[in-house]
């Protein structure tokens, strides 16, 4: 039983030395840019347009949809027979309709449990063993993970997208 607890352990510990670290050591904004978090609330101009004044998305007019960073990671254990061969670790987002943002965070848990139940299919189906980082591969993850939110938030959500995994063999 140790030799499996230890190495899920010290993964999920030296995970979160390393988000730790990165916020630490994270270089400051620049001195002429607005708060990022400003620009995502601008307030429109007279002209009714939402500003991006720095230019970053190349239009002036606001986007149609938010990006919402889930809380945590997502960590799926591979199973090779009966014991725990890799550990797969996720970070997902949602591009949900502009406003959505509370009635994510909202339900949450619940989205939580539908990823995880997708995610635990697609690791016993072997979707992460051999080149998982396919494209095909996940495409269809995307696909089953955009159903399932879809299934608590309706059209509320656009996408789901993968914005890190991992792999780390034992």
């Amino acid at each position: 039983m140790l030799k499996i607890v230890l190495p899920v352990v010290l993964l999920l510990a030296g995970l979160g030395g390393g988000v730790g670290a990165g916020l630490m050591l994270q270089p400051p904004p620049d001195p002429g840019s607005a708060d990022p978090a400003a620009k995502e609330t601008a307030k429109p101009d007279k002209s009714g347009k939402s500003g991006d004044p720095a230019g970053k998305h190349g239009h002036a007019e606001a986007l149609p949809f938010d990006y919402v960073k889930l809380s945590n990671q997502f960590v799926v254990p591979v199973l090779e027979g009966t014991r725990v061969g890799s550990l797969v670790v996720l970070s997902l987002s949602l591009e949900v309709e502009t406003g959505a943002a509370e009635q994510v965070y909202a339900v949450e848990p619940k989205l939580r449990d539908v990823f995880l139940r997708i995610l635990f299919d697609h690791a016993n189906a072997g979707g992460f063993a051999g080149a998982f980082t396919d494209g095909a591969t996940l495409d269809a993850l995307r696909r089953a993970l955009f159903e399932g939110a879809s299934s608590v938030l309706g059209d509320r959500v656009r996408d789901v997208l993968i914005v890190d995994l991992v792999r780390q063999d034992g």
